[in-house]
C-alpha cells in the first residue's frame, strides 16, 4: 500500500510525463508549420499545436478534481492526432496523402504512439485516484 506522499508523487510524475507527451506532439506540428507546411494542412497543424499546448499546460495547472477530464481529453487528442496521421499515410485525409519520407513522419508516429500509451496509463491512474478520493469522502 502506498503512502500519501508516494501517491502524490506518482500523480505529479503522471502530470509531468503526460504534459511532456502532449507538448511534444503539438510542438512537432508547430515545427512543421515553421518549416513550410502551409494551406489546409498548415492550419490543421497550428490547431493541433494549440490543442497540445492547452492540454499540456492544463495537465500541469488544473486542480486535482479536474485532472481526470484533462487526462481523458489529452488521450482523445493524442489518439485522434495519431489516427489522422495513419489515415493520411494509408488512404489520405481531406485530399492529402502523406508519405513516410515526409519530414518528421516516423518521429511523429513514435512520439504520438508513446503519448497514447503514457496517456492511457495516466488516465487509469488518475481514474483510480479520483475513485479513491470519492470513496474517502463518504
Amino acid at each position: 500500500m502506498s503512502t500519501p506522499d508516494t501517491h502524490h508523487r506518482i500523480i505529479l510524475i503522471v502530470r509531468i510525463v503526460s504534459a511532456l507527451a502532449l507538448l511534444a506532439a503539438g510542438g512537432i506540428h508547430l515545427f512543421l508549420v515553421f518549416t513550410g507546411t502551409g494551406g489546409l494542412l498548415g492550419v490543421a497543424f497550428v490547431l493541433n499545436f494549440i490543442a497540445g499546448l492547452v492540454l499540456g499546460v492544463g495537465m500541469l495547472v488544473v486542480p486535482r478534481r479536474f485532472l481526470l477530464g484533462v487526462t481523458a481529453l489529452g488521450l482523445l487528442f493524442m489518439v485522434a492526432s495519431l489516427a489522422a496521421l495513419v489515415i493520411a499515410l494509408t488512404v489520405g485525409l481531406f485530399g492529402i496523402r502523406s508519405r513516410w519520407d515526409y519530414p518528421l513522419v516516423p518521429e511523429t508516429v513514435i512520439v504520438e504512439s508513446i503519448g497514447v500509451v503514457v496517456l492511457v496509463v495516466a488516465t487509469v491512474i488518475v481514474f483510480r485516484d479520483r475513485r479513491t478520493q470519492l470513496t474517502l469522502r463518504r
